[in-house]
């Protein structure tokens, strides 16, 4: 998450190690808005179990794995659900998507002006709708055999029936599933259930809203990326700052500390979790505070150089912030995060601020997309290899065989609790998988731009066809993907020990996160590095 941010600020770097204090705001609702409904009851009681979180962890042997909760459940089908940025999506011809397991295709009704959301299957052979067009009248027509669709759903033409036979193109078998939809924030989203009674759920709960998106005083702009691991993984390693000096070094600015444990700089992070509950979890660090609003959204707000608000993402769409005449540079960093099957996630990245607006105005998106993809690309390989391991021990034991003994893990402790206690430990995937991830691919394929963002993305599309007409220009650009696609083996490792002076082979898991240690370094001590939170190990193969 932290890298990300720096990336994102460039050339504006922010000074995340100030000690600077910002008094806290009182909470106030928005005067404009009469849906004022906020997502985050009040802080009962029982919430004064979550101080374990900001303390020392009790060693693993101590740990409790907390039991799912059905008095509590998250109804992962009972939530709104982000597909695209608008700006990346094409209206002249339809999209597929999938999200929480489910196919869908996404295209634009001239007829009735608004983007429709559809099962992406042709009710006649199954074909997918994605793989049609939109025909001279505005209707989506399947690619197989020309069969088309208005924006409700409805059947209007069969090619093959005859025009003087029965209309069976208005038989309700004919018809295509269409899923309740909206745009908010300039992103599509959906409701995943086509039941009608859900056909005006806009109406009673809406995505969650970040005003700041809206705002024009301040400045946006979108990156979407697939991801080669799940969902859960997605969400705990942006929650990590602690990661950030070693899995990202040489990619980012570091602090540039006086006294230093290591060459990456990492050091103690005070992170503090105020709330935890099925309708998510609320955390400081520093001047910054990280709010969890399940499923999707992940996003930390900083203020500076006036009074300190807040900025709540609310599913009724209502907003919380008390209004200051005075001007403060405020910066919030957005991270939707999308479950697309088991094995892959999709992320939605933003970072409005109302300072350095121009910079994302005359600056084309794909330039900022260059950094934003590397630093997703310097830990995709170590995040996919730990997601297989925890697999095999499974979701409700993470606890136990990750060892999270300070403070910088307690967002993400907090993240697996509330896995866990509310939301059945995983993805509810409703049957559609047997359980098992998707093999492990090469490298190289692990790490490819070209179909997880590229393609996708109209900024950078646009921009790699005209580099294409550039060789030249090309080939030293690829001397950098050549650096990050630079592999370690996979499996079992063997380093130099120098103390020793002789080979060492241990097993290729951090105790920590269980990250590979094949993927770090040897340090200037001689000490095998681990590449995800800079745990070091000497010759005898313990923790130092």
């Amino acid at each position: 998450m932290q890298a990300l941010k720096a990336s994102s600020f460039t050339p504006f770097q922010l000074n995340l190690n100030s000690t600077t204090s910002f008094p806290k705001p009182n909470l106030y609702f928005h005067p404009n808005n009469e849906n004022s409904i906020s997502c985050f009851p009040s802080i009962h009681n029982q919430n004064a179990k979550f101080k374990l979180f900001t303390a020392i962890s009790p060693s693993v042997t101590t740990e409790s794995v907390t039991p799912f909760d059905e008095n509590e459940k998250f109804d992962w089908y009972a939530q709104w659900y982000p597909i695209m940025p608008i700006c990346d999506l094409d209206k002249r011809r339809p999209h597929g998507k999938k999200v929480m397991g489910i196919d869908v295709v996404v295209w634009w009704d001239r007829n009735e002006k608004e983007w429709k959301v559809m099962d992406d299957s042709c009710p006649h052979r199954l074909a997918p709708l994605s793989e049609g067009r939109i025909d001279q009248w505005g209707r989506l027509q399947c690619v197989y055999h020309g069969w088309c669709f208005n924006g409700s759903g409805d059947c209007k033409f069969i090619p093959q029936a005859p025009r003087d036979g029965p209309p069976v193109h208005t038989s309700k078998r004919a018809c295509a599933t269409v899923y309740p939809s909206c745009v908010q924030n300039e992103i599509l989203w959906f409701w995943p259930n086509s039941d009608p009674l859900y056909k005006d759920i806009y109406l009673t709960k809406r995505p969650p809203y970040i005003p700041e998106l809206d705002d024009s005083s301040f400045s946006k702009s979108f990156i979407v990326r697939d991801i080669s691991y799940g969902y859960e993984l997605l969400i705990e390693n942006l929650m990590d700052p602690a990661h950030v000096q070693y899995s990202h070094y040489g990619i980012m600015n570091h602090c540039s500390c006086n006294v230093k444990a290591d060459r990456e700089g990492g050091r103690p992070l005070d992170i503090t979790v105020t709330k935890l509950d099925v309708n998510g979890i609320t955390a400081n660090q520093g001047p910054g505070r990280n709010t969890f609003v399940p499923p999707c959204m992940y996003y930390s707000s900083f203020a500076f150089g006036g009074p300190h608000s807040k900025t709540s993402a609310e599913s009724s769409g209502a907003v919380q912030e008390k209004p200051s005449a005075e001007k403060k540079k405020k910066a919030i960093l957005v991270f939707i995060c999308i479950p697309v099957s088991p094995g892959h996630s999709r992320i939605i990245f933003s970072t409005p601020r109302n300072f350095a607006v121009w910079a994302d105005r005359i600056i084309p998106r794909w330039i900022f997309h260059l950094g934003q993809n590397l630093i997703l690309d310097s830990d995709t390989y170590l995040l996919h290899v730990e997601e297989h391991k925890l697999k095999e021990i499974g979701s409700y034991n993470w606890l136990k065989a990750c060892y999270v003994p300070t403070k910088a893990d307690a967002i993400v402790v907090a993240f697996r609790r509330w896995l866990n206690k509310y939301a059945g430990g995983e993805v509810d995937w409703r049957g559609k998988y047997n359980g098992d991830l998707p093999p492990t691919p090469p490298r190289e394929e692990l790490l490819d731009r070209y179909w997880t963002h590229t393609v996708n993305c109209t900024s950078c599309n646009l921009a790699y066809k005209g580099l294409n007409a550039f060789e030249v220009i090309l080939q030293i650009a690829s001397i950098g993907v050549i650096g990050i696609v630079a592999a370690a083996k996979q499996g079992t490792l063997s380093v130099v020990a120098r103390i020793e002076k002789e080979w060492k082979v241990m097993d290729d898991s951090c105790p920590h996160r269980l990250a590979p240690f094949s993927y770090g370094r040897i340090d200037q001590w001689g000490r095998l590095q681990c590449v995800y939170h800079g745990w070091c190990f000497g010759f005898s193969f313990s923790g130092i």
